[in-house]
């Protein structure tokens, strides 16, 4: 068992050192490995089904990774990914997520989630990976996000455009012929444009 518990922990400290059970089983892991290395303490449980190595530090967002691990189809968005790009001051108070229009509503009770239905070109369009923790997380890019946010600004806010715009023009590597780009896959090139050429 001590052998089958040393291989299992190798695999998991490669993969980052967080496994979904799923993963585990693909890899060769028996779930029962998994349950004697929870009770020797040498992985703990973020949530049902997703484990952590106990020597890493605490995650940061629990909720993010939570999220990912039980949503797999789901791509973090607008408030939610304006603050994993650092492009706002608003704190979202639930995980901001983009399926597919034809998508099963998802359903996940322990961390509050708002959903938003993307057409296909739009939900596929801009999708990145970001580690947090050592944990993958699938987030809309700087730019798609601020379109996104742009075409929802009813709902969020015109003001939480403004300031995350600002924010990124501050930065070197700011494009503001991609956010365009993308502003007309989410069709708002057009009630776009004046913001972005008040800032240039």
């Amino acid at each position: 068992m001590q052998k089958t518990s040393k291989k299992a922990l190798k695999i998991i400290s490669k993969k980052g050192g967080i496994i979904r059970t799923r993963e585990a089983l693909e890899y060769g892991i028996h779930p029962r490995t998994l349950y004697s290395l929870r009770d020797q303490g040498d992985l703990e449980i973020i949530s049902r089904g997703l484990y952590k190595l106990s020597s890493l530090p605490p995650v940061g967002d629990p909720d993010l990774e939570l999220v990912a691990g039980r949503i797999p189809q789901g791509i973090v968005c607008l408030i939610s990914a304006l603050a994993i790009h650092e492009l706002t001051t608003q704190i979202p108070h639930e995980v901001h997520l983009a399926i597919p229009r034809t998508a099963r509503y998802p359903v996940c009770h322990e961390v509050p989630i708002k959903i938003y239905r993307f057409s296909d070109l739009a939900y596929k369009s801009g999708i990145i990976q970001k580690e947090i923790d050592g944990f993958k997380v699938k987030v809309y890019d700087s730019e798609k996000t601020l379109a996104d946010t742009f075409k929802y600004r009813n709902k969020i806010g015109l003001d939480v455009f403004l300031e995350a715009l600002n924010n990124y023009q501050r930065r070197k590597d700011s494009s503001l012929q991609k956010v365009l780009e993308y502003a007309k896959i989410d069709r708002v090139s057009k009630q776009i444009r004046p913001y972005l050429e008040a800032t240039t």
